[in-house]
């Protein structure tokens, strides 16, 4: 039992090792901290973290599956690079999904509750003093429709590209005027108070026009 114990624990302590080098790097790359088209190097990164190789390779994979590191043969792992055409992509994607997860939740969920953490984002979006917490404040705004849309499958299936998302949004957040969307998140409030699906999905569609010629030209003159 003694044994067993051991062995039991320092697995789940490894498990966590895993989750924390993961959660840093992939930070780090949708922030753009680690700038697009980076070599990760797994023994520069042991020698940064001051980690061994196993947990390092394990958190590497694990961002290979969301698509925000590319392996490439003679080349290994480097963080995505993205061009019109992934911007396209992504945004057509992300759009998708929340637009059936605002019409679920206002179908199937409860409007008062949705409203408050609504506003509650729309003030922090308000009082956001850099571009990092404004993209967190929409994030959360926009996570508040999945919250509540009672779709497992559809809640995972943002998941799946929301380190990508996220990666847009902070790009976005780069640009000249990055908190300029009140109007939108307003109307996205205004939407769900009046019980109408298709105004919030026009806001959210909005959002994606605006920004999207933004984030083009930043990735022109940062790749």
């Amino acid at each position: 039992m003694r044994k067993w114990g051991i062995y039991h624990m320092a697995r789940i302590k490894k498990a966590s090792l895993v989750d924390q080098i993961y959660t840093k790097l992939r930070e780090d790359i949708i922030t753009l901290k680690i700038p697009m088209g980076t070599r990760l190097n797994v023994n520069e990164l042991q020698e940064d973290l001051g980690v061994s190789c196993t947990p390092i390779r394990e958190a590497v994979n694990r961002l290979q599956q969301e698509e925000l590191v590319i392996y490439e043969n003679n080349v290994g792992a480097r963080v995505l690079t993205l061009d019109k055409h992934d911007v396209r992509e992504i945004h057509e994607l992300a759009l998708t999904l929340q637009q059936a997860a605002v019409r679920l939740s206002m179908q199937n969920g409860d409007t008062d509750e949705m409203l408050d953490a609504i506003e509650e984002q729309v003030e922090r979006y308000e009082a956001a003093r850099s571009p990092r917490e404004s993209v967190k404040a929409v994030h959360n705004l926009i996570g508040v429709f999945y919250h509540h849309c009672g779709n497992q499958r559809l809640d995972r299936s943002m998941i799946a590209i929301q380190g990508q998302v996220l990666l847009l949004r902070h790009i976005y957040a780069e640009c000249p005027g990055w908190n300029s969307h009140m109007d939108d998140l307003l109307n996205i409030r205004d939407g769900v108070q009046g019980g109408n699906p298709e105004d919030v999905c026009d806001a959210l569609r909005s959002y994606v026009e605006r920004s999207g010629p933004a984030i083009l030209e930043w990735l022109e003159n940062h790749q």
